[in-house]
């Protein structure tokens, strides 16, 4: 229900979002995402400048001399499926937020696209919907999704606009919530008319394949980039490559086209770039790039033995930060290569972090160091482990994609184990950046092998200081070989699950 004749806007602004990965047995509850969750000035001011999507709401809002009411806003990144019970409580709490709001000329959200509950595909178009029956149509709402959102096509018909960031690493992030809010404004002050079209391409690829940078996915997002500048009144235009690890019916790629006024346009605009990505299927798979695991760890031995700059083995499979498949044999290979060194941040494993923090530094523990999550995340390690610091680990992030947010670790340890250390940690997250290492002590350029369990994100900061990535393929639930999981929602013809996918084009699809 807009207002009339504001004398100045009045937008709502929130998020709430994760990346499931829908086969892990542990949910991510209320306690999880409440970490993470920012209400009131902790939203408007704690977020503001950062590199978030609520960092970019919250500039151009400023800019524009618009009030920002402040609903709630939390992101959990990666992890199990949310609880149904964490669903439902910031469902519930978004829409009591915005009832109390109200009257508001606009709704700026933040939404991964890729959440599952226990009972739920699609529970951000449940949220949608939610908020649609509260709201009525008049009121427009724009969304910012994840490069990685499983779009389901109802989403198209509950928001007035849907923006996707468009790089992996996700480096624009703010960009992004910059790209919605002024979408927002040129609707609300501008008598711009959005109209919107959605595509789906029944494709989805292992996320270390959609790295932005690799062709013909980079030329692809390339396309989309320049679309609003070459093309009269097209506003913006995302490509979404979903995300695997998600079981959902709407699993795989989206394209979503904005036209000025021109709903004909965007469908031509969102069918061709849909047909680009199929016709590029077989080229956007590089599975070239992946080693087992032996042979990926003699390839970084190798290449270490003869650079100056360390080499990254990126055991990408890992979804908790917690397997143990090539930090196994590193320790056990470690005293048949004296002087290799070897740093494996952020594994996840909060029962060895309380260990040392309760015994303290110079202290040797015996540990059963990760490989908790599941038989797939390869087994605790038994080994003896000399304590170097032990404490709580709380501190504002510095790199691309985590500057200005508050990162909580928890209870966290640097242990050493021969020429090998690891950073334990008991809030699970990745380690992308150089906050990872440097918040512990360690220096990147002494080390030989960075044991890494990012996908794309890691590209950003290692990428350029590494004398090579090596992406080294595990049994845990981020394989590459999607073959391996067991989907039970997923539409049947979806490459390259199905090697023999046909797809009749864009023009059988219906947009919105």
């Amino acid at each position: 229900m807009p207002r009339e004749r504001p004398e100045s806007l009045r937008i709502a602004v929130g998020g709430f979002a994760l990346e499931s990965v829908s086969f892990l047995t542990q949910e991510t509850g209320v306690e999880a995402f409440e970490r993470e969750a920012r209400r009131d000035a902790a939203l408007t001011e704690g977020l503001r400048c950062s590199a978030t999507v609520a960092g970019g709401f919250l500039e151009v809002l400023a800019e524009a001399r618009a009030e920002a009411f402040p609903l709630v806003y939390s992101d959990c990144s990666a992890a199990g499926p949310a609880s149904d019970a964490a669903f439902e409580f910031f469902r519930d709490e978004l829409l009591e937020r915005l009832k109390a709001g109200l009257p508001l000329d606009g709704v700026l959200l933040f939404l991964h696209g890729a959440m599952t509950t226990p009972t739920r595909t699609d529970p951000e178009g449940d949220l949608l919907e939610s908020i649609r029956a509260l709201l009525g149509p008049g009121l427009p709402v724009m969304v910012a999704f994840d490069l990685h959102a499983n779009l389901s096509p109802r989403t198209a018909v509950l928001c007035d606009g849907i923006f996707g960031f468009h790089f992996s690493p996700h480096v624009d992030m703010a960009e992004t919530g910059r790209r919605a809010a002024r979408g927002l404004l040129a609707k609300l002050k501008g008598g711009q008319d959005p109209q919107l079209a959605m595509v789906k391409v029944p494709l989805v690829l292992p996320s270390i394949f959609t790295a932005t940078a690799l062709a013909p996915l980079s030329d692809i997002v390339e396309e989309s980039l320049s679309l609003p500048k070459r093309v009269p009144d097209i506003v913006d235009a995302s490509v979404f490559c979903g995300f695997a690890y998600a079981d959902t019916p709407d699993l795989g790629f989206s394209v979503v086209v904005i036209a000025d006024g021109d709903q004909d346009l965007a469908e031509r605009e969102s069918e061709s770039l849909a047909a680009r990505i199929w016709q590029n299927r077989e080229a956007l798979l590089h599975e070239e790039l992946v080693f087992g695991l032996e042979e990926g760890l003699s390839e970084a031995r190798r290449i270490a033995a003869d650079s100056d700059h360390p080499v990254v083995v990126l055991e990408h499979a890992d979804r908790l930060n917690d397997s143990t498949w090539c930090l196994r044999r590193l320790i056990e290979e470690a005293p048949g290569l004296p002087g290799l060194k070897v740093h494996c941040p952020y594994l996840w494993d909060p029962v060895t972090a309380a260990a040392a923090v309760s015994s303290g530094a110079g202290r040797r523990l015996d540990v059963r160091l990760g490989g908790h999550s599941s038989l797939r995340a390869g087994g605790p390690i038994v080994v003896e482990a000399e304590v170097l610091w032990a404490g709580e680990k709380v501190f504002t992030g510095t790199g691309p994609m985590r500057e200005g947010r508050r990162i909580d670790l928890g209870a966290a340890a640097l242990l050493r184990i021969g020429d090998v250390t690891v950073s334990v940690i008991s809030n699970s997250t990745t380690a992308i950046d150089l906050d990872a290492l440097e918040q512990f002590g360690i220096d990147s350029g002494e080390q030989d092998i960075l044991l890494l369990r990012s996908k794309t994100h890691f590209r950003a900061v290692f990428e350029p200081l590494a004398a090579a990535v090596v992406i080294v393929d595990t049994p845990d639930w981020g394989t590459a070989e999607l073959a391996r999981l067991p989907y039970r929602h997923m539409k049947p013809g979806l490459f390259p699950l199905d090697p023999a996918a046909e797809w009749a084009g864009p023009e059988s699809e219906t947009t919105v």
